[in-house]
């Protein structure tokens, strides 16, 4: 279980990754919601992976439960996530209108002797 639970956590963030270093802008943000859900597993799988164990501590007797703290955590994680994805698009969607194309270019127009 482990194993796959690193192994999904390694691929999300190497696609993640490979997709953040596109020229385009819907790449790139398809790139960074992968490492953010890659995060968010890493955060959970950090709660000891357990099946069938309560969240909760019992003072009467001894029996296996799971860590609370990293399901809030990744909770918070999805929800600020879903926020700057948002954030993300809206910039990209006012990049795409001003200059009518959603190329990521570093260059500057002075470069090319031109004035913006």
């Amino acid at each position: 279980m482990e194993l796959l639970v690193a192994s999904a956590v390694g691929i999300l963030t190497a696609a993640g990754i490979y997709l953040i270093l596109r020229k385009r802008t819907f790449p790139v943000i398809l790139g960074l919601s992968l490492v953010s859900y890659a995060v968010n597993v890493f955060l959970f799988a950090t709660g000891r992976l357990m099946v069938n164990a309560p969240p909760i501590l019992n003072k009467y007797e001894e029996v296996a439960y799971t860590d609370p703290l990293p399901q809030a955590l990744v909770l918070t994680a999805i929800v600020i996530s879903f926020g700057m994805t948002a954030v993300v698009v809206m910039i990209a969607l006012g990049a795409f209108l001003s200059s009518r194309d959603d190329r990521i270019d570093m260059t500057s127009n002075t470069q090319t002797g031109e004035d913006a």
